[in-house]
């Protein structure tokens, strides 16, 4: 879900820095009264988990692949705030070391993948965990929900932004986005 430099233009990358940069800022503030001795061990192996996992592709269509988004799981693990932080620190390292998504575009990747999807997965987290009876066992299924959600909800973000960006270079429509069971792709007219 990395957009690479040049696919968006500078004034929208811009603004969604700007707009991850106010999520991460609450996120920081969040953190500090949700993180403790305990937890904040926690949340850096939760971020050093996602890197490494992240590195490993699994080939999903037409020469492209995919991996481990990781907003779920972090958040099960950590919490929202927290997970944002860890998220956000993956992909600048992964920009920075590894060019994985451009540096202009470090904004929207934030923004889809720490903000959309971690929240997206909170919510839907909480939702199926008062569904469900109330036992250890009965987290699962709710984690597990909640990335399909997650990652559905930021492939759907990442998708709507790049169709705009190609009907204002006046490129063809999108003839069908599909979204199920978390996984999402776009494809496009000729």
């Amino acid at each position: 879900m990395h957009i690479p430099d040049g696919f968006i233009d500078i004034p929208t990358s811009a603004a969604f820095a700007a707009i991850a940069a106010a999520g991460v800022g609450a996120s920081i503030k969040g953190a500090k009264s949700s993180l403790d001795d305990k937890t904040a061990p926690l949340a850096g192996l939760t971020a050093t988990f996602i890197f490494a996992v992240q590195m490993l592709n699994f080939p999903v269509a037409a020469g492209t692949s995919g991996h481990l988004l990781g907003a779920a799981l972090a958040t099960v693990l950590v919490g929202p705030y927290a997970a944002t932080l860890a998220l956000t620190i993956v992909l600048l390292l992964q920009a920075l070391l590894f060019a994985d998504g451009g540096m202009s575009a470090l904004g929207l990747s934030v923004f889809n993948m720490s903000l959309v999807a971690v929240w997206v997965s909170y919510g839907v987290f909480l939702l199926i965990k008062k569904i469900l009876p109330k036992n250890k066992s009965s987290l699962s299924l709710p984690a597990e929900i909640a990335a399909a959600f997650a990652t559905g909800a930021g492939l759907r973000r990442q998708a709507e932004e790049l169709v705009a960006r190609w009907s204002a270079l006046g490129r063809a429509e999108p003839l069908a986005l599909v979204d199920a069971e978390g996984g999402g792709f776009w494809v496009t007219g000729t």
